[in-house]
Parts: C-alpha cells; sequence; structure tokens
C-alpha cells in the first residue's frame, strides 16, 4: 500500500509545471506569423529592388544615351547627356501640328518613390508596436501565467483531495462532500474566466489591428495604382525628343532643334515594377484574411482548458460577437503556444479522454488526475 501511495505521489509531482526558468516577456511574438511576412515581403522588397537599381547605375554610368550630331565633340556629347537626363522633357508635335512636351521625371524619381513605398509599408508597423504592442504584451504575460497556475492549482488539489482521501474514516462520505463541493463552485478559478470575459467588451486592440490591416491594404492599392499610372503614361516610351536649344546655346544656328536620346535604364524599371506590382496584388487577399480571422472565433484553445475546474467560457456560451479584444488576444496565444506549458499536457489529457470508454467519469483534469492517483476504486459511480 505505501508502494502504490509514493507512487502516486511521486506522479502527481511531477505533473506540477515547474516555473519557467527566464523571463517569457522576451519570448513573446507580438506579431502574428502572416504578419510577419507581410512586413519583410512590403518593406523589404522595394527595398532590394531599389539597391539593384542603385547599383546598377553606379556601376553603368549614364543612364541615358543620346545621339549627337557627328560633328560633336566628345565633351559636347557629354553635354548632350547631362542636360537631357536633368530635363527629361519629350518635344514633339501634335496631330494639329502645335509643338508639345511631356515631363519625364517620373523616370528619374522612381526609385527615390519606392523608398517612400517602403516607408510607407512600414508605418502600419510601427503604428502596431506602439500603440497596441505595449496592452497586448501585458495581456498575454498575465494570460499565459495564469492558465499555468491554474493547471499547477488542479494538481494540488488533487495531492490535497488525496491526503484527506487517506485519512478519512468514510470514503464514501468524502466523495459526497467532493461532488457538493463541485456543484457549489467550490473550485472555480473565478480571476482568470472574469478577465477574458472583460476582454471581450474592450475593442481598442481589435481597432488598431483592423487599422493596421486596412492602411496596408490602402497603401497596397496605392501602389499598385501608381504603377499603373507610370505604365500608362511612362512606362511605354523608351526613346524621346530632347531640345537643349537653352541659355546660351538657343540661338546656336549649328545645334539642332531636337536630339534622339534612351534611356537605357527603361527595362530595368519596368521589370522592378512588374516585380513590386505583381507582389503586392498577391499580398491583398493575404492582408483581407488576416482581417477577416476576427470575424470567427478560435474556439480550439478555449475548449481545451474547459479542463480546468469551472473553466466553462464556451459552454455557458460566453463568447459574443468575435469582433473584440479577447479574439486578438486568442490568436496571439495561438501564435505564442510554445510559451503555454500547460497547454501540451491538457492536450494529451483531452486526448485520452476521448479515448476513454467512460467519457462520463472525466469531465476536469482534477478527474483525470484522480484515476491516475488511483482514487477511482472508491469513487461512486454516476
Amino acid at each position: 500500500m505505501s508502494l502504490s501511495h509514493t507512487a502516486a505521489e511521486y506522479m502527481l509531482s511531477d505533473a506540477l509545471l515547474p516555473d519557467p526558468g527566464g523571463s517569457r516577456a522576451k519570448g513573446l511574438r507580438l506579431e502574428l506569423p502572416s504578419d510577419r511576412l507581410l512586413k519583410f515581403i512590403s518593406v523589404g522588397l522595394p527595398l532590394f529592388l531599389v539597391s539593384l537599381a542603385f547599383a546598377r547605375e553606379f556601376s553603368a554610368g549614364s543612364q541615358i544615351s543620346c545621339f549627337s550630331p557627328t560633328n560633336f565633340t566628345g565633351k559636347q556629347s557629354a553635354y548632350v547627356d547631362t542636360a537631357c537626363w536633368d530635363s527629361l522633357l519629350h518635344h514633339s508635335l501634335d496631330t494639329e501640328g502645335h509643338a508639345v512636351t511631356k515631363s519625364l521625371w517620373a523616370l528619374k524619381v522612381f526609385p527615390y518613390s519606392l523608398l517612400v513605398v517602403a516607408v510607407l509599408m512600414y508605418l502600419p508597423y510601427l503604428l502596431w508596436r506602439y500603440a497596441a504592442a505595449p496592452a497586448l504584451h501585458s495581456d498575454l504575460l498575465f494570460i499565459i501565467d495564469e492558465l499555468d497556475k491554474s493547471y499547477n492549482r488542479s494538481v494540488r488539489l488533487v495531492q490535497h483531495m488525496r491526503k484527506v482521501q487517506q485519512a478519512s474514516a468514510e470514503p464514501e462520505q468524502f466523495w459526497e462532500e467532493y461532488e457538493r463541493a463541485r456543484r457549489e463552485r467550490y473550485f472555480e478559478f473565478p480571476l482568470l474566466e472574469r478577465y477574458l470575459i472583460c476582454k471581450q467588451h474592450t475593442h481598442s486592440l481589435v481597432f488598431i489591428y483592423i487599422l493596421r490591416n486596412l492602411l496596408l491594404l490602402l497603401f497596397l492599392a496605392a501602389t499598385c495604382l501608381y504603377l499603373v499610372f507610370l505604365h500608362l503614361n511612362i512606362f511605354f516610351q523608351d526613346e524621346f525628343s530632347c531640345s537643349i536649344k537653352t541659355g546660351l546655346l538657343q540661338e546656336e544656328p549649328h545645334i539642332p532643334s531636337l536630339i534622339p536620346c534612351k534611356l537605357v535604364f527603361f527595362s530595368i524599371f519596368q521589370l522592378i515594377s512588374f516585380s513590386v506590382g505583381g507582389t503586392y496584388v498577391l499580398l491583398m487577399p493575404v492582408v483581407i484574411y488576416n482581417a477577416l480571422q476576427l470575424c470567427q472565433w478560435d474556439k480550439g484553445l478555449l475548449s481545451i482548458y474547459e479542463m480546468l475546474p469551472a473553466f466553462d467560457l464556451l459552454s455557458r456560451k460566453m463568447l459574443t460577437c468575435p469582433v473584440n479584444d479577447l479574439n486578438v488576444i486568442l490568436l496571439f496565444l495561438r501564435a505564442n503556444i510554445s510559451e503555454l506549458t500547460s497547454f501540451g499536457r491538457l492536450n494529451a489529457v483531452s486526448a485520452l479522454r476521448e479515448a476513454t470508454a467512460n467519457k462520463e467519469d472525466i469531465d476536469t483534469v482534477v478527474d483525470f488526475m484522480t484515476l491516475l492517483a488511483g482514487l477511482e476504486t472508491t469513487k461512486p459511480k454516476p
């Protein structure tokens, strides 16, 4: 008998969760994996492509090639290239023969506009980091700590039940007292459950999360429209007619009125714009999916924790409209499941409960621990 009691004590002691060795604060993820991927692609892609464009510009030298007259010297040809690159004005005639000028300056500022795009894509992340992440960090620390503590309280409750049952002269009276305590909810851990219920009535986190995704979607759409505008108006014209008859050269008779020029980097900018635009179009459904996650509850996590005594947030149907801070917290709890030590053990208990023939004997983790501790022999069957 003493050997079985000793084995039960060891088993219950091993079931207790150890105190976390280090601080959980450093290991918490305050971004969902999909949000982190969106930030990496939306910000990193334009920066990477712009760096390639600048590297090519520095290595190739001039970004324009003009066909100067044959009587021009090397310095005069270099001056034509420089003057046409500085102006980037296309001179042509309309159908009625009137002179028309068209600015191609968007090509010159295109790499810098992608830098602006990268900064805009980073703004939603900054909004989340400084407006929502501190509060979310505190919520996650408290909830994860309380969930693990609730599991440990359940195990300690079974340890106390063993001692009381061994000291009791009438086992049947002990189990009657146990059933009465369950009916009157003496085993309830109300702090965590009431805290989660309170989070259903706050909307600061969900507002910032939706705003973050809306801003990101707006910036993605605006960038795609900007690239479409460039393609429709500028990115189809790699050659243009340049005029250098300005200033001191205006009265020079040997200088032609128009000089044909070709943009050397044109195909590179087309490739960059197609890459950025195509990638951003593919990212839009991901952003919409992230926002739509808040339209349904992640009940898998809470259903596992209903194995704790009187933790019945789902069974009492307290989960109402999912667009609230609690749903956001559940999403981030799922992303930080590695920090939630009790989840793995409760998940295993839940799986064993499904495989048990008499499922009515196991309602909570306390019932499961009493079975493992060998108290089922005197427990009255319903």
